[in-house]
């Protein structure tokens, strides 16, 4: 099981890795049959290539976005992330808030993660 600083060092890779904006290597933190939904309610995306396509498409549709994780709690081999990302696109900046949680596997891997966010999350300047 991974220790506490192995998640907290998991999420700092996985906030500077979403920054770069390579969907190649955000879907590298994911364990081969990974599951992701982003957010929570819509279908998962199943399986590292699933997971890269929904990345490569999110970083299509965008100019730029800065992710951060200002609060982490860690639980046995979960991890819980307060996130906020600002999506810049087409001249405007979309602010989003809301709650992911990841399960990690035995090889420090993403097993799975969900996000929790709704409409009354977001805003848009």
């Amino acid at each position: 099981m991974p220790t506490s600083d192995e998640l907290r060092s998991l999420v700092a890779t996985y906030v500077s890795t979403l920054n770069a904006r390579d969907p190649d290597a955000i879907a590298a933190l994911f364990a081969e049959d990974a599951v992701q939904a982003d957010p929570a309610s819509n279908p998962p995306n199943v399986g590292r290539e699933a997971i890269r396509t929904f990345f490569a498409g999110s970083i299509e549709a965008s100019d730029g976005w800065t992710f951060s994780a200002p609060t982490v709690h860690t639980c046995g081999d979960h991890v819980a992330i307060n996130f906020r990302i600002a999506v810049e696109a087409v001249g405007t900046t979309m602010v989003m808030s809301g709650i992911e949680v990841f399960a990690v596997d035995e090889a420090g891997l993403i097993a799975s993660v969900q996000a929790y966010w709704d409409e009354a999350d977001v805003s848009v300047t």
